[in-house]
């Protein structure tokens, strides 16, 4: 099913006093969709990093992990008392999601974001989005990913403005930039035609806030500071706290690289236009969600223009976050038969700020 608009959806308050963790290589954007969906459930969660240059990763997601890792370890990564929730992603972390599953005997409830790539069973609960080929009786989909740009967290950045943006006239766009991947590079032809079209929205009287990624080109970055500097606005340098919710809360408009399904799906969660700054060799399954969230009327490309468009915030982050407070529920039962679930609703956590 296809993400829906923005809401409540009902969890059972028990999920909220569960131990949880995370666990993935520290990659931002699996990190993020997991934390996303903790906050939506109100989870005190313990994030664990797998250490890079750990033997055996490069096996993941089929190989074993590093014996020094066992679960109850000392010393090691799954070291402890097991959690009841173990929330993961990206393709090092399979292997210590078995590990974890198999060391409690199955009690931890596991739920991966993203597809495995071992298949449905791999976890209890599994999301993957629309486009992926992955299904099961496991497996819930929906348009755009879980993340952590909750209505909450951008209500409060409305409320509160951070005083580098709120000075900035009228009307304000929040320029999202990506970078390379090992899906597509930045061509210096799209560093010009990048910059050529931000100009055309300087020049018409729009006020740029930019944010890079760690990912991005030195000489795109580079072009976009000069552009600042000749045009005004803002561009954040990685000096200060990153006001990237800050730019989505006050943005008229949201321009965004089509490297980055997150972060064009954390921008479609504002209602603001989306104008999509295309990208040769774009992975072709992230163009299926630009065109869902286009037939949304959300999203158009980008050439130099602001657009009309009128739509309702798109977060699936609520409904994943219910689907997978049911299946936790429905587990809990199988191992205890006398613990009933909760039968009164809750609602779901807005996301903690």
């Amino acid at each position: 099913m296809s993400g829906s608009v923005a809401g409540d959806g009902g969890v059972p308050p028990e999920i909220g006093r569960a131990r949880a963790w995370i666990v993935t290589d520290g990659k931002a954007g699996d990190e993020n969709q997991c934390i996303g969906i903790a906050q939506a459930l109100g989870l005190d969660v313990e994030t664990r990093r797998i250490p890079r240059g750990r033997p055996l990763t490069w096996t993941a997601p089929w190989g074993p992990i590093d014996p020094r890792d066992a679960p109850g370890r000392a010393g090691g990564l799954l070291e402890g008392s097991l959690p009841d929730i173990l929330i993961a992603s990206g393709r090092r972390a399979v292997p210590y999601l078995r590990a974890v599953r198999r060391a409690s005997k199955g009690r931890t409830f596991t739920a991966f974001l993203k597809d495995p790539r071992t298949g449905h069973d791999t976890a209890d609960f599994i999301w993957v989005p629309d486009y992926d080929d992955l299904r099961g009786p496991n497996v819930f989909t929906t348009l755009t990913a879980p993340h952590p740009v909750s209505r909450a967290r951008l209500d409060a950045a409305r409320t509160q403005p951070d005083p580098r943006l709120a000075v900035l006239p009228w009307p304000r766009i929040a320029v999202l930039i990506g970078g390379d991947s090992r899906h597509l590079s930045y061509r210096k032809s799209d560093t010009r035609r990048l910059v050529r079209d931000l100009t055309k929205l300087a020049d018409g009287g729009c006020t740029l806030m930019m944010t890079v990624s760690r990912r991005t080109p030195p000489e795109l970055s580079a072009a976009l500071a000069d552009l600042i500097r000749r045009k005004g606005g803002f561009l954040w340098d990685g000096s200060g706290a990153n006001p990237y919710v800050g730019m989505l809360a006050i943005a008229d408009h949201i321009v965004v690289t089509s490297d980055s399904a997150n972060m064009v799906g954390e921008a479609a969660s504002t209602g603001v236009p989306l104008l999509l700054f295309d990208l040769p060799r774009t992975y072709i399954r992230h163009r299926r969600m630009f065109a869902g969230l286009a037939m949304a009327g959300a999203l158009k490309p980008f050439i130099g223009r602001l657009e009309a468009l009128r739509y309702a915030p798109i977060d699936a982050t609520p409904e994943i976050a219910e689907a997978m407070a049911k299946a936790y529920a429905a587990h809990r039962e199988r191992f205890d038969p006398a613990r009933k679930a909760v039968p009164a609703k809750a609602t779901v956590a807005k996301g903690s700020i």
